[in-house]
């Protein structure tokens, strides 16, 4: 009886049961370690390596500190060709020289100038195609961060804002793109965007604004390069990672900065984590990539897939301001 018992297949029932209880130990899972959307975790396992970037020429603006710092390292690692960009020549020496001592023969240029100098931006193009003979990859990273209440900040905060974080990303895409298309190459715009960019982020209305715009901007370029086969669009949307971007962050005052750095014990992403998942992007030409802890990981999915249920009720539970504070500063 016990072995025709055993030998018996499954009933509908247990078949079932084994299946849910699969699903919610997966779920959980994900739940507990996940710390970017499942589609790079899986490329980060079984896609392309970075390796694959070896000899690529990659220029990545917002290079002297944070994400694009650390970026420019794992390249560097890969054996890219780095152009580095910033304002801060003294910082982008110091990236330079750290990158250089990652591997042999590793070339980095450095081309520093302010993104909203869109004046510049046709002579940075020709500086570095000048001296590597080409560009494959534009990493458009520059760009800083907000702390103010909507209703306080001053419309020239909005618009310094959006020349750095949006314009400038533009207007040096567009002179990128004309040199890909006079070069008869398919080349490979990358921008650095945020949750904020998916999410409406309280109490960073300008920022949010200029990460939806990105989106918008880059959305339609995408689109245009299918139909004409021209450019891929990698868009990275990381979520609060360690760095100095709250540091430096704008407030509601025009020349005015937040000044708070993070906190030692915060429960940030580490840059170097964000950065590895950016290049495997990268490598393997995600559209787009969600490189963001939990909990806030499933509220974007949550804010994606039901909309309406998210904005309607779960707002009102989640995004107290002692909640908003904890998520942005890792507590």
């Amino acid at each position: 009886m016990m072995l025709r018992a055993l030998l018996s297949p499954p009933s509908d029932f247990t078949l079932i049961a084994g299946f849910t209880a699969t699903a919610v130990v997966s779920f959980l899972a994900w739940v507990k370690f996940a710390d970017a959307d499942l589609t790079v975790l899986l490329t980060s396992v079984f896609g392309r390596s970075v390796g694959s970037l070896k000899g690529k020429v990659i220029w990545i603006t917002g290079a002297s500190s944070g994400i694009g710092e650390y970026l420019a390292y794992e390249l560097a690692r890969a054996g890219a060709r780095l152009a580095l960009s910033g304002t801060n020549k003294e910082n982008l020496a110091m990236v330079q020289a750290r990158c250089c001592e990652m591997g042999q023969n590793v070339e980095v240029l450095t081309v520093p100038f302010d993104i909203s100098d869109f004046a510049s931006h046709a002579s940075q193009v020709k500086k570095v195609v000048d001296y590597f003979g080409k560009i494959d990859v534009l990493v458009n990273n520059a760009g800083r961060s907000q702390r103010a209440a909507f209703g306080e900040i001053d419309i020239a905060t909005d618009k310094e804002m959006f020349d750095i974080n949006v314009f400038g990303s533009v207007s040096l895409t567009r002179h990128v793109l004309k040199y890909f298309e006079a070069a008869g190459v398919r080349g490979q715009v990358v921008v650095t965007s945020s949750v904020a960019g998916k999410i409406g982020v309280p109490f960073s209305g300008t920022y949010t604004a200029t990460k939806h715009a990105l989106h918008g901007y880059f959305e339609c370029l995408r689109i245009e390069a299918v139909v004409t086969g021209g450019t891929d669009v990698t868009m990275v949307v990381p979520g609060p990672v360690r760095s100095r971007v709250r540091e430096r962050a704008f407030t509601a005052v025009p020349g005015q900065t937040y000044g708070l750095a993070d906190t030692p014990d915060a429960k940030l992403m580490s840059t170097e984590r964000c950065s590895r998942l950016m290049a495997v992007a990268i490598a393997n030409k995600l559209d787009e990539v969600w490189i963001v802890q939990n909990p806030v990981l499933v509220l974007m999915y949550l804010a994606q897939y039901m909309p309406s249920i998210f904005r309607r009720y779960l707002i009102k539970v989640i995004f107290t301001k002692e909640r908003i504070s904890k998520m942005r500063e890792g507590r």
